[in-house]
C-alpha cells in the first residue's frame, strides 16, 4: 500500500487566487507567522525540505500549492501577525488570504494552526471568528506540542480547547519535531481530500 501523501510535491506559488487552476479538493493551512505551517507540511509529507522553513517569521509570502495525486492540493498560506517584510507587502497578505479562502469552491477544510505552548492569540480568535462568519469549515491544530512539558500536556490541551470553546479531542495535537500525532493528522488530511 502506498504511503498516504507520499507523493506530495510543490506545484505552484501565486499572489492571487485567480492564478490558481482547478483541482478536485484542497485543504489549507493558516496560522500565525512562525507557528510551524511549513514544518508541519514537511512532517506530513515525510520530507525535510518540501516547504521552506525559516526561523524568521513571515517567509511564506505567497499562496503555496502542494499537490498529491492528480488533483488534490494542500495550500500553505502566509502567516498572520508579526512577520518581517515591507509594511505594504504585509498588508496585501490579508487580502490574498481572504481572497483565497473565499474564492475556492474546492476548499474542503481550513486547518487553523495554533501554538500549543502559547495557546490561541487574539489573531487566532479573529481568524476563527472570521471563518465562522464566512461559514467556512475549519479544524484547530495545536503545533509544537513537544515544547509543552509532558506533565502539563493534558492541562494545556484542555486549556487550549476551553479557550476555543471546543473539547480537547476536537483539536489535533501534533509535533513536527517529535512526530507526535503526525500519522493521525496525515490520515485526516487524506480523508478530507478523499484520497
Amino acid at each position: 500500500m502506498a504511503q498516504l501523501l507520499g507523493d506530495l510535491h510543490f506545484l505552484i506559488s501565486a499572489s492571487d487566487v485567480k492564478q490558481l487552476g482547478v483541482c478536485y479538493a484542497e485543504a489549507a493551512f493558516v496560522g500565525r507567522s512562525n507557528v510551524g505551517k511549513s514544518s508541519l507540511l514537511n512532517a506530513v509529507a515525510q520530507q525535510k525540505q518540501l516547504a521552506r522553513v525559516s526561523k524568521t517569521p513571515g517567509r511564506t509570502r505567497l499562496i503555496n500549492v502542494f499537490q498529491t495525486g492528480s488533483d488534490r492540493w494542500i495550500i500553505d498560506l502566509p502567516g498572520y501577525g508579526f512577520a518581517s517584510g515591507p509594511t505594504d507587502e504585509r498588508a496585501s497578505w490579508q487580502a490574498m488570504i481572504e481572497g483565497y479562502l473565499t474564492g475556492r469552491r474546492s476548499l474542503r477544510l481550513v486547518f487553523v494552526l495554533i501554538d500549543a505552548e502559547v495557546g490561541p492569540t487574539k489573531l487566532d480568535f479573529q481568524m476563527i471568528d472570521w471563518l465562522r462568519s464566512m461559514d467556512l469549515p475549519y479544524r484547530a491544530v495545536a503545533t509544537k506540542t513537544d515544547r509543552v512539558k509532558i506533565s502539563k500536556q493534558l492541562f494545556q490541551r484542555k486549556e487550549v480547547a476551553a479557550k476555543l470553546g471546543l473539547f480537547p479531542n476536537d483539536i489535533a495535537w501534533v509535533s513536527s519535531a517529535k512526530g507526535t500525532g503526525i500519522a493521525d493528522f496525515r490520515r485526516e488530511i487524506a480523508a478530507v481530500l478523499e484520497i
